[in-house]
């Protein structure tokens, strides 16, 4: 799934993380937008805690964007959707 031919961005969760439920809705907003050029994913962290620590997410949310497995970009915490977008343009 990393090594697509288009950007993922994916989001390290938690069920017990206030700003990860915050910033759920404006994921699957992105997804719905920009899901031609980019796939979205959330993997929950507590689930999957060896891929957690393979990848060095340290806190929730953490969200990577892979371009050809690589993380290109990484996002700490919640942002509204204007500043995340930013933060990711240029990437898909």
């Amino acid at each position: 799934m990393l090594h697509g031919d288009k950007p993922v961005l994916v989001e390290f969760w938690a069920d017990w993380c206030p700003p990860c439920k915050m910033i759920a809705p404006i994921l699957d907003e992105i997804d719905a937008e920009h899901g031609d050029r980019l796939t979205v994913a959330k993997l929950n962290g507590d689930d999957h805690p060896e891929i957690v620590s393979r990848y060095g997410v340290m806190g929730f949310p953490t969200l990577n964007l892979y371009r050809d497995g690589e993380v290109v970009r990484q996002i700490i915490g919640a942002k509204p959707k204007r500043l995340l977008l930013a933060d990711i343009q240029g990437h898909f």
